[in-house]
């Protein structure tokens, strides 16, 4: 009875413990989201600062924008990351050719700071209409159309230096995730572990005043390239027999998706596998997960995972796994250039595995999906030849 007791105690304890631990966690997140808010609401002021001084100086307002460009962006070959250059284009307010863009940035960024001060969020098409009117005395509306719109926030992050998070608008979500690992999204307690056929949905703002990890068994995360390929591990518990995470992006992997695999990888210290198509598009998918992308180069920092490895498809593999001609996909005149393009990204350039496998690939003259694996089997790709990878460590760095 003792001993029961005891153990009873113990429990109790330990939950105890627990809860403080996940109270501590979200208060540490609030306290941090709050500083961030308030830094960010002081970029926000101090841009319009600079427009009111200027203009009663009787000078012209601008506003510079850091340029989003290949000439502006570097490889950090230390970091092993894209990172933004310091060349700006200056925005002026009397520039026919720029009054316009000028007047949206200041818009949105209004917009943006009533969201803070509201402690609300919008999606990019909610902040789109909530910056849309008719100018006064005239016919002409603020924004034609998101499209329009969009690209000025982009513009807005980058001179703010506040990610598109920090100004509370998010996106559309894309991207699933199931696995051996619960979370706490916006309070909610999620066991990624039943979250039957469709998984959790990976939300676009996914810092950790929102999500913050619980209890993890995991060793590793494998993300998927496609949803028709994460369906297929889904359904053979591929998760549950390796002891992983499968996270899938819909192709090019959102902002949210590669935010969460680089938190995974340095909260949770868990290595990340992607499995890509074998063809120039799957090559730039492990590019931008891996090192970052061009447009995007300011956000690196939080989001490319620098270790992250490419575990296949291979060119190689339609030798090895014997696979038919039906599964060939021919090789047209803009996947051969932007084979090329890709071989000569500083990043691959001195990698000769990669220059070996693209070379391969462009000898071959032709492409692969991941699915034509199934043309071995139906579980050939979970039960075989990821398996295998894993456990040989085969991949590409």
């Amino acid at each position: 009875m003792a001993t029961k007791k005891t153990a009873q105690t113990s429990t109790k304890k330990t939950a105890k413990k627990t809860s403080r631990t996940k109270s501590t966690v979200a208060g540490d997140a609030d306290s941090l989201t709050r500083k961030r808010d308030q830094e960010t609401i002081t970029k926000i002021k101090g841009m319009g600062a600079h427009v009111v001084s200027r203009s009663l100086a009787l000078e012209e307002p601008f506003v510079d924008i850091p340029l989003r460009t290949v000439s502006n962006t570097r490889f950090n070959k230390k970091k092993r990351i894209l990172q933004m250059g310091d060349n700006t284009q200056r925005r002026d307010l009397f520039n026919l050719g720029q009054a316009r863009k000028f007047m949206q940035t200041i818009l949105l960024a209004d917009g943006c700071k009533d969201l803070i001060e509201a402690d609300k969020t919008l999606s990019l098409r909610g902040m789109y209409y909530k910056s849309l009117h008719t100018i006064a005395g005239t016919k002409e509306r603020t924004f034609d159309d998101q499209a329009e719109s969009d690209p000025i926030l982009e513009d807005l992050e980058v001179s703010l230096g506040a990610l598109r998070e920090e100004l509370h608008v998010f996106a559309k979500e894309a991207g699933k995730m199931v696995g051996n690992v619960t979370i706490i999204d916006n309070g909610d307690e999620i066991d990624c572990r039943h979250m039957g056929s469709g998984g959790y949905a990976i939300p676009s703002i996914v810092e950790p005043r929102v999500i913050q990890f619980g209890k993890c068994e995991a060793k590793f995360v494998l993300h998927v390239e496609k949803g028709t390929v994460w369906s297929r591990f889904n359904e053979d518990k591929f998760w549950k027999t390796h002891n992983c995470i499968l996270t899938e992006g819909g192709g090019q992997p959102p902002r949210g998706v590669r935010r969460l695999l680089r938190r995974l990888h340095d909260e949770l210290g868990l290595p990340v596998y992607c499995l890509l198509d074998c063809d120039p598009w799957g090559h730039y998918i492990y590019s931008v997960i891996k090192q970052g992308s061009i447009n995007l180069a300011f956000e690196s920092r939080r989001m490319a995972v620098p270790d992250a490895k490419f575990i296949g498809l291979r060119a190689d593999d339609y030798q090895r796994c014997d696979l038919s001609d039906d599964v060939k996909i021919d090789l047209n005149d803009r996947d051969i250039t932007r084979a090329k393009q890709i071989a000569n990204y500083p990043w691959f350039k001195d990698k000769k595995p990669w220059q070996q496998e693209i070379k391969k690939m462009l000898s071959n003259g032709f492409k692969m999906e991941v699915e034509s694996l199934i043309t071995k089997d139906i579980s050939y790709v979970t039960e075989i030849y990821t398996p295998q990878r894993i456990r040989e460590a085969d991949f590409l760095d």
